[in-house]
């Protein structure tokens, strides 16, 4: 998948799911994946997700369209999305 169709959505209100963020997003583009990060532990949002887009043009217009939107009160942040970093293993083992 090409890096430059995914956007990072940051700010987003603790009630959105997958599917609202996918609905926030449909008018620029044909959404391969959204999808709303959350705690591993507790299920809840982290308040930020991803949506890839089919196109680079898509993610471009969501990214300028959106950024600062107000989304229920706040004022979402969007950019393109970074490629994950390698983060070291955490060892949950030993509590």
């Amino acid at each position: 998948m090409d890096q430059n169709n995914k956007i990072f959505v940051g700010n987003l209100p603790w009630s959105i799911k997958n599917e609202q963020l996918r609905d926030l997003f449909a008018q620029f583009g044909e959404i391969v994946e959204a999808i709303v990060i959350q705690e591993r532990r507790t299920g809840r949002s982290k308040g930020f997700g991803f949506v890839t887009f089919t196109t680079p043009e898509a993610a471009d217009a969501a990214t300028q369209e959106m950024h600062g939107k107000e989304v229920e009160g706040r004022n979402i942040v969007v950019n393109k999305a970074r490629p994950r970093e390698e983060r070291p293993q955490r060892d949950f083992n030993h509590e």
